[in-house]
């Protein structure tokens, strides 16, 4: 039985600083692919950072590149979201998802085929 748990959201004032964390619970063989998504009240689910596991390269969206930070560790079979410099407009319920096989740092909700429960972020101005 696979399993994706997130953890880490809270409330913070704009400027501010979180970490999310996804605990993947697989039983077998660790994900190829990782990736945080996010959807705020009445908008679609949007991608915000992807991770190739096994060779730890990473793309993100354009609206948190070089202020969210993607990483891992697979000796804990997590994955985190340094999320710095926050603004009120990243408010949204974050999901971690995973996928088997090459995901080509997609940040499309159809690539993946695994998900969280979510966990929210509040950013305040």
């Amino acid at each position: 039985q696979v399993q994706l748990v997130e953890s880490g959201g809270g409330s913070v004032q704009a400027g501010g600083s979180l970490r999310l964390s996804c605990a993947a619970f697989t039983y077998t063989r660790s994900f190829d692919c990782m990736a945080w998504f996010r959807q705020a009240p009445g908008k679609e689910r949007e991608g915000v950072a992807t991770i190739n596991t096994s060779g730890g390269r990473n793309d993100y969206a354009d609206s948190v590149r070089g202020r969210f930070t993607i990483s891992q560790d697979n000796a804990r079979n997590t994955l985190y979201l340094q999320m710095n410099s926050l603004k009120p407009e990243d408010t949204a319920m974050y999901y971690c998802a995973a996928r088997w096989g090459a995901c080509n740092y997609s940040l499309r909700v159809s690539v993946y085929n695994y998900w969280g429960q979510g966990t929210q972020v509040t950013v305040s101005s």
